[in-house]
């Protein structure tokens, strides 16, 4: 019998493996691949570390040595009729029964004025406080802080990161660095305390984590990097600070910022803020100048630094080339008209200082930094640059603190108006021999004119050309003539308004 099913599966198998082969997305023809699917490539894969770093150690090792200052100040009120402190209270007129008395809480309930038993528009002192950070650095309570934390204070309370109080005494503040340091008394109990960093080891790039107490929310930790070395914010004339962009707000003055050692490198002082909110940028006290500040308040309960008596300026390009120095570095000297240690050793006007004891001196803050580390009554060797050569000189330092800083400006606007003028050829300046006979004054200025350019204006007393005093416009045309002699490019011009001296390099080109 004949199988008349064979052909109909011999062609259902034909079917089949032609439908499989389309599936699979490859169809042989003469040996030739058709209708070939993309082959997709691989998704993106990450080899995530083991473990993601975390600063949680750190923080739990160093987070009871910080904590949170507060700050009571008495606030004496203000008498508007010179009356001793009586002040007439403005709602004395006011109706008992008045709403106001209620809405206000004001006289009539005890501890107001007109309260009885309480002088009648006395007004009582006014109470406030402030919220800062500190930290210890010694188990038996030392600890450090901002001096604008303290200032004014009259009662000091440390808040511990688990909530305990203790007093504090103030044992000494430095205002010039901005650092204070203060001490709890509690025989009994050895705190947690940290231990400094060497900032100079720090580098842009590195972690740092602050914690404090910002806002006056306790124990708070932000983390970032340090974005910036030897900032000078105007703060002082020791500005060196280290610059962060971890978060830092009010109330994170005074407290540290850790290297991932637990070591402090800086102390929080100062934040850039618009908005007065972090904006990622904060300025801290280098781990280098508090150690040493803090040592001094600790010893002496003061910080005594050298001083050297002279008024200082950078060392510009231009007055490099007019004094004959190879490069800018160094400070130019202006001497006050008081007797000081720099000039009981010789340092005259016009000199530029340009090593202390054999360390070349970039320029005034730096001199200014390496003055100030010395102990008063210290002998050391200022290098000045002088009539085109070094020369050294042994000064020995007075104390800066016995400065009188409160010395008053003179009067500039009662300077008389120069009479017989004549004219500097090339300068576009105009001047008349000083009255006093000191100097040649500067009556009128071209705003053109290189010498406008470089800051020169009306009223300006050219004391000397080059180190030559002058009198009159012949002393300056044969000073700049003698410059351009000697070769060179600009002449160094010493001028004085009121008692401030300064130093100003004009060009030869057009002399």
């Amino acid at each position: 019998m004949q199988n008349h099913d064979q052909p109909r599966t011999k062609r259902s198998r034909i079917l089949a493996g032609a439908l499989a082969a389309s599936v699979a997305g490859a169809a042989f023809a003469g040996g030739l691949a058709v209708n070939t699917l993309p082959v997709l490539a691989d998704p993106v894969h990450v080899d995530a570390p083991q473990q993601i770093p975390t600063f949680a150690d750190l923080v739990e090792k160093v987070s009871p040595a910080v904590v949170s200052v507060r700050v009571d100040e008495d606030i004496k009120p203000a008498a508007d009729d010179g009356s001793d402190g009586q002040m007439q209270n403005p709602f004395d007129n006011l109706p008992e029964d008045h709403p106001l008395r209620r809405f206000f809480d004001i006289p009539g309930g005890p501890g107001f004025p007109g309260a009885p038993g309480m002088p009648h528009g006395r007004q009582l002192p006014r109470h406030a406080v402030a919220q800062g950070s500190g930290f210890f650095i010694s188990e038996d309570g030392y600890l450090v802080t901002n001096n604008h934390v303290v200032d004014g204070g009259s009662k000091y309370t440390v808040v511990m990161d688990d909530g305990k109080e203790y007093g504090a005494k103030l044992i000494g503040t430095d205002k010039r660095t901005d650092l204070a340091l203060l001490k709890v008394d509690a025989p009994d109990h050895k705190f947690t305390y940290v231990g400094w960093g060497d900032d100079s080891k720090v580098r842009v790039g590195d972690w740092v984590v602050a914690v404090g107490n910002p806002f006056g929310l306790g124990g708070t930790v932000t983390a970032g990097i340090v974005s910036a070395h030897g900032r000078d914010i105007g703060a002082g004339p020791y500005d060196d600070f280290l610059q962060i962009d971890a978060a830092v707000n009010r109330g994170n003055s005074g407290g540290p910022d850790f290297n991932l050692n637990g070591q402090v490198v800086g102390i929080n002082t100062a934040i850039f803020s618009p908005s007065g909110g972090s904006v990622g940028i904060a300025f801290a006290i280098p781990a280098s100048v508090a150690k040493d500040v803090i040592q001094s308040l600790k010893e002496h309960g003061s910080v005594e630094r050298g001083w050297l008596g002279v008024q200082i300026a950078p060392v510009t390009d231009d007055i490099a080339e007019a004094v004959g120095l190879a490069d800018s570095n160094g400070a130019i000297v202006t001497l006050p008209d008081n007797e000081t240690p720099a000039s009981k050793a010789g340092i005259k006007t016009g000199d530029v200082i340009t090593a202390v004891n054999g360390e070349t001196v970039d320029g005034p803050r730096e001199l200014a930094r390496v003055i100030g580390n010395e102990r008063p009554g210290t002998k050391v060797d200022v290098t000045v640059w002088r009539d085109g050569q070094a020369k050294s000189l042994d000064v020995t330092l007075g104390n800066l603190a016995s400065l009188d800083e409160a010395a008053s400006a003179n009067d500039r606007g009662n300077q008389r108006v120069p009479t017989n003028p004549s004219s500097l050829s090339g300068y576009g300046l105009t001047l008349t021999p000083s009255e006093d006979g000191s100097g040649v004054v500067v009556t009128d200025i071209d705003p053109d004119s290189t010498a406008a350019e470089k800051g020169l204006q009306p009223g300006d007393v050219i004391v000397s050309v080059n180190g030559k005093a002058v009198q009159n416009r012949k002393d300056v045309s044969e000073a700049l003539s003698d410059a351009a002699k000697s070769g060179r490019k600009a002449a160094l011009f010493q001028l004085r308004q009121g008692d401030q001296n300064r130093f100003v390099a004009l060009p030869l080109s057009k002399g």
